[in-house]
């Protein structure tokens, strides 16, 4: 597991250096839309801990964390329309390390919907 690089972008928005455009924040999670949405509801969720990627956030956060985590992503997607209870769905997704096109090194999901997402990978 790669060392956790306290000046990515993501660790900078949870110190406060960096504005953000919150859509909720817990004792463990902050969850905010994303500045380039690839859909019409685009967020991302972060853990407030350092946490390299998913499979570190995993084997490492504490019960605390990784339930706080998930019930933070269940609400936001009822808040936002996108959740099976009232909405058509969405898509999360989180990336790791090269061969995932992970592009900022601290574990974060993407919550995408409000439109049908396609196909996530193309055969071939």
């Amino acid at each position: 597991m790669p060392a956790y690089d306290d000046s990515n972008i993501f660790a900078r928005i949870l110190r406060g250096e960096i504005p953000n455009d919150t859509v909720l924040e817990t004792e463990h999670t902050l969850v905010f839309r994303d500045i380039r949405p690839q859909a019409p509801v685009h967020v991302l969720a972060i853990p407030k801990g350092a946490y390299v990627s998913y499979d570190d956030f995993a084997a490492n956060a504490s019960d605390a964390e990784i339930v706080d985590f998930h019930r933070a992503l269940a609400r936001v997607a009822r808040e936002l329309g996108v959740a099976l209870d009232g909405g058509q769905g969405f898509r999360a997704i989180t990336n790791a390390g090269e061969h995932g096109v992970q592009e900022v090194p601290h574990f974060h999901m993407h919550i995408l919907g409000g439109r049908p997402m396609g196909r996530m990978v193309q055969p071939g």
